[in-house]
């Protein structure tokens, strides 16, 4: 079966198989209208706004999946019960035809007075990682053709960025977690990975699909 990645600003992606499309991280700084257009079933990392707006998803007739928090703000968001599905660490579940993980990836430290929600990340039909906020590294074996990487974040640091890349070893990286970057900074953070790893760091514009091998 082919996957296919589009991004839709910051975390936001929409995966698109043989059988249909769902989304992850439809959150504030992404163009959710339009990633969510025609689509069934959106997945979740964790409640903050930037990666779910509540308001927006609510809006739409989809199936929602995520850990506790999501469920709670999608639920003062209006969405019921029966649209609301929590997700757990070592959950497994079928989307759109394609196989979800769901990984352990505890949200990275913003700050220690910072509370923190529940971040899980997304294994999909064992080759791409969406990770949330968290350095996560994959299940042994796993071969990642696209990591879905974040290269700007309040949690973030460069050093930390380029070991993730280097552990979790991917053919490709699509960066993503961007949208409080300027041009300047998201262009710096590129030529980072592209020098101190050895994955191929892809650059789709918003929109643009990328075919997963």
């Amino acid at each position: 079966m082919s996957l296919t990645l589009t991004r839709y600003g910051h975390a936001c992606v929409r995966v698109t198989t043989d059988s249909g499309a769902f989304v992850v991280d439809p959150g504030s700084f992404s163009d959710v209208e339009t990633a969510l257009d025609g689509v069934e079933h959106v997945l979740v990392t964790h409640s903050h706004p930037d990666h779910l707006d509540a308001a927006a998803v609510a809006a739409r007739d989809v199936h929602v999946h995520g850990p506790a928090q999501v469920l709670d703000a999608l639920a003062e968001a209006g969405v019921p019960d029966e649209r609301r599905h929590l997700l757990t660490p070592g959950d497994r579940l079928e989307v759109a035809g394609a196989v979800v993980e769901v990984l352990d990836a505890p949200h990275e430290v913003i700050h220690p007075e910072v509370p923190l929600p529940t971040n899980v990340a997304l294994l999909v039909d064992g080759v791409v990682l969406h990770p949330g906020d968290a350095f996560v590294r994959p299940p042994q074996g796993a071969a990642i053709d696209v990591l879905l990487e974040p290269v700007g974040a309040p949690w973030l640091r460069v050093a930390d960025m380029v070991e993730h890349v280097r552990a979790v070893r991917p053919r490709r990286v699509v960066p993503v977690h961007d949208g409080t970057l300027s041009d300047a900074g998201r262009s710096l953070a590129l030529s980072l990975l592209g020098n101190l790893t050895e994955a191929e760091v892809l650059t789709p514009a918003p929109g643009e699909p990328v075919r997963v091998d």
